[in-house]
């Protein structure tokens, strides 16, 4: 994906991919596919929100967010959070960085002032939008688009583990944000392999369905 990167910074991929899996944040089924909300059949299913309750393993992905900016986007002034699951990860980043930190709804509030920026997002910030899990890409730029139509200069979306769909990535070029992602998902399958919990024969399942998951068990 040429609009998407992946910084490994001392092997973190690596050790965020196993404890991913070992929490079972991440659980891989290609011959029981899951169904997710859009309808898409999956063979692997992402709950990042575990990461909440393993300080070390939510630390080493803080850790690694923090390494991109500074080495990658150090103008940045401001993490916003994507709701639901990047708010957390956001909030920590931006207490550790010591930096202002806002979050964005899936849509304006339909109440009270009908905000969808929450905390604090001036207009002519460099900002990050945080994402825990980076598939099609929807809420994350749709997050983006947001504070962008606040006046925010968004000028990357970073998040925890991509799919590394091509429709991703043709947001990336669409919008000019690019996305970094802590962990790529040949990484992720890579270490899946290693610990068994899949077989090397169903690396091909799982590429196809990278390819084109919209007709993936269709």
């Amino acid at each position: 994906m040429s609009d998407t990167f992946s910084i490994e910074y001392d092997g973190l991929s690596y050790v965020i991919a196993r404890g991913l899996l070992q929490i079972g944040a991440v659980e891989l089924r290609p011959s029981q596919p899951f169904t997710w909300s859009s309808g898409w059949r999956s063979p692997i299913y992402c709950d990042n929100r575990l990461l909440l309750g393993y300080p070390v393993l939510r630390n080493a992905v803080v850790t690694g967010f923090e390494a991109i900016i500074e080495n990658e986007l150090p103008a940045v002034e401001l993490i916003a959070g994507a709701a639901t699951g990047g708010i957390p990860h956001a909030a920590m980043l931006a207490d550790r960085m010591g930096l202002p930190c806002a979050y964005v709804r899936s849509e304006p509030k339909a109440h009270g002032r009908g905000k969808q920026i929450e905390g604090y997002a001036r207009p002519g910030m460099k900002a990050v939008v945080i994402e825990d899990t980076l598939s099609t890409g929807k809420s994350a730029y749709n997050a983006a688009q947001a504070l962008r139509d606040a006046g925010v200069d968004v000028i990357s979306i970073l998040t925890i583990l991509s799919y590394d769909f091509d429709i991703a990535s043709e947001k990336a070029i669409e919008t000019g944000i690019p996305a970094y992602r802590l962990v790529p998902y040949e990484v992720l399958l890579q270490v899946a392999l290693e610990r068994g919990d899949i077989e090397e024969s169903d690396i091909a399942l799982l590429m196809k369905w990278r390819k084109s998951p919209d007709t993936f068990g269709v």
